[in-house]
């Protein structure tokens, strides 16, 4: 017959810590898979005729005000080619502007049209107006938490 091992402090600190991670991966799971189906839906809900990967670039050009093609691309993680098809696709929507760069007459600068600054205010205001709807819906401790917790993620990630 085998005799458990006694429980020694370490042993006790050791499952405390597995169970703690554990704990903690199950509410990172939970909060991934939050942000994922509010993500999917505000794209939803905006309607946009625009692939994700091009209203991110469209966003890039808007933050950084004038970039390269190439800048843009390592912006964004993506290859020159993907970027090139993205900044297409924007130019032909009028969304973009492009000229030569006066430094090296290879390369363009990219910067947001008006048009294109308005596609973004209308396509953020889509996706606010269903936010807050939602949250509108909720009880009021419930809509205090999801500030709180906008405050935090977002302090965080200045963080990283």
């Amino acid at each position: 017959m085998s005799v458990p091992e006694p429980e020694t402090k370490h042993h006790t600190s050791s499952q405390t810590m597995r169970q703690t991670s554990l704990s903690r991966r199950d509410e990172a799971d939970a909060l991934r898979l939050a942000i994922t189906r509010t993500a999917r839906r505000l794209r939803q809900e905006a309607g946009s005729g625009l692939s994700p990967t091009v209203l991110a670039t469209l966003a890039s050009v808007e933050r950084h005000k004038i970039v390269t093609p190439g800048e843009l691309a390592r912006i964004e993680g993506v290859q020159r080619p993907t970027m090139t098809r993205a900044i297409n696709r924007l130019a032909e929507a009028g969304l973009i502007e492009r000229r030569e760069d006066p430094e090296d007459r290879r390369c363009s600068l990219i910067s947001v049209s008006a048009e294109g600054h308005r596609y973004l205010a209308e396509h953020r205001s889509r996706k606010s107006a269903w936010l807050a709807n939602l949250i509108e819906e909720m009880p009021d401790e419930d809509a205090d938490t999801l500030a709180r917790a906008a405050e935090i993620l977002s302090s965080a990630l200045e963080d990283s």
